[in-house]
């Protein structure tokens, strides 16, 4: 996720405290992704209508860690 990001985000992650829920964010997002994954490739039972709505969940969790980043960079001069 955000790989344009990618040293921001390893700046946040050393930073736990101050970002934790930033760091929720970034593992929900992952968690959906894979489950995404998984439910495509059949592993799991689910309808395209679910899939759906973890597409949705996925974009609107990302959505926030994009302006989470941007504010960061803000921030920290980055």
């Amino acid at each position: 996720m955000l790989h344009e990001y990618r040293d921001i985000i390893t700046h946040m992650k050393a930073n736990e405290g101050a970002n934790a829920h930033f760091l929720k964010i970034f593992d929900q997002h992952n968690d959906i992704d894979n489950q995404i994954i998984r439910a495509e490739h059949g592993s799991i039972a689910t309808t395209s209508l679910e899939i759906e709505k973890l597409k949705k969940e996925k974009l609107r969790l990302k959505d926030e860690a994009h302006r989470m980043i941007l504010e960061y960079k803000k921030e920290h001069n980055l």
